[in-house]
């Protein structure tokens, strides 16, 4: 698990090393063990390494023996040891034991064919020299991030945002569009991100650039060619437990210790059960709950579990101050603007889990891959009445975050001028589905390529290396992706109860009575802390702040704090007013400040 970044330059010109390492030195939280720089013709490439396979041999950017390719790769190709045995039968001879040399290797053999090759989660930068192009590649599900921005005179690329911001001849600007779905979406999504001009490369894509700085796309993997399939209980419940055991035995290969992220619900239990069932031994865990709250937390579940399977388990009991003081490193960890409550206890169990582990395994995905969530089975009327009202996907994700109220008391002129509609993402999404698929396989996909990679996986990837700490995800192995998604609906929700077909499988595996409680999502009590005192001084503190006085009518924003104070809502508008003031800050205003860990979130209000 790494950093990279880079650029192409036009014909004529040269790498800089100094940009190169300005570039590198934004990603050192991504890897603390080593660093490299490389530059050839008109490519330069940079990686900040955090060392799990082949600790010793595993230095980057990596070049071939012939001097025509070059590598800087971040994340891990869990078959890299299958790919190595049928590589050495044509001739390929790796010279370390780093799973990344293997992307070098089977693309000198397969072209870009080996793209369909690979398992596991990943974004490089190959420079085939002998082609003279730079190819950006990313994994099927979008697990590692990867951007670019075209220039002038380059195309440039990273890992995060942040690595882009020192080369911009400019400085950054806010898009609208992107703006306006963070505060109703919760996340931009897409290829656009709220900085103009810096994209995504998308999941399961390439980016083929040439000498002359044409981009051309290769979509190697798209869950659009999953066919449904009919498939009996005794059947699916076979082949799922063949592909999780294969899952598990590679996402298992580490020349490091690792963890586990256990709460008390499904999917990181039946991660403890396959980690145990596999030898993982006495592995450490981590779980989170809240002290002086009266929200209901899950650590004598997640307990229970760990005392089962016989795990080296350590609770967090947080105060509300110790989690709200993460809210400014937080947000500069993830980099894009992204509202997902979650990610300030995820940050505090980084950085204890970072403090003993560089891996740990986390439950992320069950939910999409298995049809978890209430949201992909919703009563008939109420399906109706959504898609007549907010018509386009079918009554899914209709619902802004925003009240209308607060949206049009506290829109500036540009954000109100957006051309593009807030629920665009989803709209693209379903229109892309085959009619002939089920509603809820197309609510699954609809999530799978927008809320997954852009929400939930920005929180597991960037709190995760903000403390150099690589998160693993077997239920996002793309052969788990295509089988949850092929299933009939009736083997993945029964008696409006999710993950159908997965908890049946699980039940032996998991300790008496564990799948009996209710789901419970990754709670924070948010309510508990904005009010009162502390929501009249955020209140105070933006109506001063540059971001947003630029964007929202900073005169509104006393009567949204007299409504959060009399308990008529807006603690949500109010919140992702003050992630976008300290974000606005970060990015916008002063490009390259670094927030501690721990820090006075009204501080970085300004």
């Amino acid at each position: 698990m790494c950093g990279i970044a880079g650029f192409i330059l036009s014909h004529g010109r040269r790498p800089e090393p100094d940009q190169l390492a300005r570039m590198a030195d934004q990603l050192a939280h991504r890897g603390p063990d080593d660093s490299g720089l490389y530059d050839s013709g008109p490519v330069g490439l940079a990686q900040t390494r955090l060392s799990i396979i082949g600790l010793a041999t595993g230095h980057q950017p990596m070049v071939s023996e012939d001097g025509q390719l070059a590598l800087a790769a971040n994340g891990e190709v869990y078959n890299y040891i299958e790919l190595n045995a049928e590589l050495r039968e044509q001739g390929r001879r790796p010279r370390t034991d780093s799973d990344s040399e293997t992307i070098l290797h089977a693309y000198a053999v397969h072209g870009l064919g080996f793209l369909d090759r690979l398992r596991g989660m990943y974004a490089f930068a190959l420079h085939d020299a002998q082609a003279g192009r730079l190819i950006l590649g990313r994994d099927r599900l979008g697990i590692k991030p990867l951007f670019y921005v075209r220039l002038p005179d380059r195309i440039a690329f990273a890992s995060e945002i942040k690595a882009l911001l020192p080369i911009l001849p400019e400085r950054p600007q806010v898009v609208a569009s992107a703006l306006r779905q963070f505060l109703q979406n919760q996340f931009a999504s897409g290829e656009e991100t709220p900085v103009a001009g810096i994209r995504r490369v998308l999941p399961g894509e390439a980016l083929l650039i040439d000498a002359d700085l044409n981009i051309q796309r290769h979509r190697y993997w798209s869950a659009l060619d999953v066919a449904p399939r009919a498939i009996g209980f005794e059947e699916a419940r076979a082949e799922l437990d063949g592909l999780m055991n294969a899952a598990m035995r590679e996402h298992m290969r580490s020349d490091v210790p690792f963890g586990l992220f256990l709460s008390g619900g499904v999917d990181s239990a039946v991660l403890a059960a396959m980690l145990h069932a596999h030898g993982a031994g006495r592995i450490k865990s981590y779980s989170v709950g809240y002290k002086g709250t009266a929200m209901a937390h899950e650590l004598d579940e997640a307990a229970r579990v760990a005392e089962h399977f016989g795990l080296d388990h350590q609770p967090l009991e947080l105060e509300l101050e110790q989690v709200f003081g993460r809210l400014p490193h937080s947000i500069w960890c993830a980099d894009e603007l992204m509202r997902d409550y979650a990610c300030l206890p995820t940050s505090i169990l980084a950085e204890t889990a970072g403090a003993d582990l560089k891996v740990v395994f986390s439950g992320e995905g069950g939910d999409e891959v298995f049809a978890g969530y209430g949201r992909y089975h919703p009563r008939p009327a109420e399906r109706w009445f959504k898609s007549v009202i907010h018509p386009g996907s079918g009554g899914f994700r209709t619902r802004g975050q925003w009240s209308g109220r607060w949206s049009r008391r506290l829109f500036g002129p540009a954000l109100r001028a957006a051309p593009e509609p807030d629920r665009a993402p989803f709209l693209r999404a379903w229109k892309e589905t085959p009619r002939s698929w089920s509603d809820m396989r197309r609510r699954q996909y609809t999530d799978l390529v927008t809320a997954l990679p852009d929400n939930l996986l920005v929180k597991t990837d960037r709190m995760l290396m903000g403390f150099g700490l690589e998160g693993r995800v077997p239920f996002l192995d793309h052969r788990l992706v295509e089988f949850g998604l092929s299933l009939p609906d009736s083997l993945k929700v029964r008696r409006h109860q999710g993950k159908w077909l997965l908890k049946r499988w699980a039940e032996p595996l998991l300790p008496p009575g564990h799948l009996d409680r209710p789901k419970r999502g990754f709670h924070v009590p948010v309510g508990d802390w904005l009010r009162g005192a502390v929501a009249d001084e955020v209140g105070r503190r933006l109506s001063n702040n540059r971001g947003i006085r630029d964007w929202f009518q900073a005169d509104a924003i006393p009567a949204l704090v007299a409504a959060r104070q009399a308990g008529r809502g807006g603690g949500r508008e109010l919140f992702g007013l003050m992630q976008f003031a300290i974000w606005h800050r970060l990015f916008i205003e002063s490009p390259g400040l670094k927030p501690a860990p721990d820090e006075d979130p009204l501080d970085w209000i300004g």
